[in-house]
Order: C-alpha cells, then sequence, then structure tokens
C-alpha cells in the first residue's frame, strides 16, 4: 500500500479552499522581496523578533515591532490601509504566527511570511544590520544561485 494515498488526498472542493485559503495567510520570502524591490507602497514588513534580533540582522526595509508591544504600538505607527506582512526566525519557530494573530485582533489584514528571517538570508536576499546592507550566499537547497527567480 502506498504511504502517499493510505490517506485519500481531499476531494477537489476541499483541495480548493485549503490551497486558497494558505495563500490568503501565507506568502514567501521572494514574493516579499519582488514588493520590495519594486516600491509597492500597500504592503509592509513587520519583524516580531527582540531588539537583539534585530540588530542581529533584518529584511531590509522591515519595521521592528516585537509581538509584545504590536497591541500598544500598532495603531499609531501602522496604517490601517496595508497588508501587514509579519516575520520571525524561521519555519521552527511561530513568533510571526504570533504577531499576526495580534494584527488580526487589532483589525488589520494580515499574512504571515513562511520561511521566516532564515529562509530571507538563505535565499541571498538584502540583510540589514548596525553595520550596513549585505546579502549572504544563496543557499542552493533554497533557491537557484543563479539569482534567477525560481518561477514557481
Amino acid at each position: 500500500m502506498s504511504a502517499v494515498t493510505a490517506t485519500p488526498a481531499a476531494d477537489n472542493a476541499a483541495a480548493l479552499a485549503h490551497f486558497a485559503a494558505r495563500l490568503a495567510f501565507e506568502t514567501d520570502v521572494s514574493d516579499v522581496a519582488a514588493d520590495l524591490a519594486e516600491g509597492v507602497k500597500d504592503v509592509i514588513v513587520i519583524d516580531s523578533r527582540s531588539q537583539e534580533s534585530w540588530n542581529q540582522g533584518h529584511v531590509e526595509g522591515a519595521v521592528h515591532l516585537p509581538t509584545r508591544e504590536i497591541a500598544t504600538r500598532a495603531a499609531a505607527e501602522i496604517p490601517r490601509d496595508v497588508t501587514v506582512v509579519t516575520y520571525c526566525w524561521g519555519p521552527g519557530c511561530n513568533g510571526a504566527t504570533r504577531a499576526a494573530l495580534e494584527f488580526a485582533k487589532l483589525g488589520y489584514r494580515v499574512k504571515e511570511m513562511i520561511g521566516g528571517f532564515e529562509y530571507w538570508a538563505r535565499e541571498g536576499f538584502p540583510v540589514e544590520t548596525l553595520s550596513g546592507v549585505t546579502r549572504h550566499p544563496i543557499d542552493a537547497l533554497t533557491a537557484p544561485v543563479s539569482g534567477i527567480a525560481c518561477a514557481c
């Protein structure tokens, strides 16, 4: 018996609902990087990590707003007419999910950047530190080393 089909795939209607919902709640680092590079104005990227983590490196152009401060600071600092994209360290961390939940509680349109800062850096996108902006070498397990988008 197949390990894949031991639990049957969902029917088409359920699959459509599930995958459409995932895209409504999530975005990836490549799409965020493309929007930032193009200067898209209706998306704002939020780094929900600690000050120490922010200082170590963050998405160039992101806003630092730790999760515990979202409820008290967001209304004054984050426009209501944007889509908020939250991120934290990476796939092993649910900090971006918690941050997205806080923004949702406040009525913001919000998505989580899957892969987080880890995949941002691993795909070679600009990382800002107190020393300036750098790029890490592209990890061949996460993106084409040519730097050309994967076109997925």
